[in-house]
């Protein structure tokens, strides 16, 4: 699409918060197809990399958190999904509340699934990997599956480094140990 027509495609949409940006109907295409893995990164948190020490996973204050901004995108997320007529029949998460609060924001429901945690600087990163392509590879995804998880996650899943709120369309079908970038987007 080139920009004159993006611009013309953004003015006709009826306002919602949301603006189609470069890429937005590739992606949006591609997740009515259905049979498809979206890899998220949580939305944008407050500064900060990693986790300040002593973090743990069922106390959110111990935690790097989503900014306001972050929220707020991670509610023009869910409003573009109801634009574009998509919803995902499953959602998945990392444990991290900058994770969970990004799928509740977005999808009003998700599921905590292990794989999805961050490895940075921790655990057993190869092994999480490895259950996640599992996943892809014994389920047979017919429907559309939503991932909120992190950067190191979704590099080692795609081999390519998202920004935060970041989504990556990926066909559901292992080459070469990594799971195919076919579009992205974001708010």
């Amino acid at each position: 699409m080139d920009r004159r027509h993006a611009i013309l495609s953004a003015l006709a949409l009826p306002w919602s918060g949301v603006l189609a940006s470069p890429g937005a109907d590739a992606f949006w295409q591609r997740l009515r197809q259905g049979h498809c893995v979206v890899l998220m990164r949580h939305e944008q948190t407050v500064s900060g990399i990693g986790d300040p020490p002593g973090f743990r996973l069922g106390d959110c204050s111990t935690q790097r958190n989503l900014s306001d901004a972050g929220r707020e995108r991670s509610r023009a997320l869910g409003r573009a999904f109801a634009q574009a007529g998509v919803r995902p029949d499953v959602v998945l998460s990392s444990a991290w509340c900058r994770c969970t609060d990004t799928a509740a924001l977005a999808f009003g429901t998700h599921r905590v699934w292990a794989p999805l945690n961050s490895f940075f600087g921790q655990g057993d990163g190869q092994a999480q990997l490895r259950l996640a392509l599992q996943r892809v590879r014994e389920s047979a995804l017919q429907g559309l599956e939503v991932w909120v998880s992190h950067q190191v996650n979704i590099s080692g899943l795609t081999g390519e480094a998202p920004a935060m709120g970041e989504l990556f369309a990926c066909d559901p079908v292992v080459r070469g140990g990594r799971l195919p970038l076919v579009a992205r987007w974001s708010v």
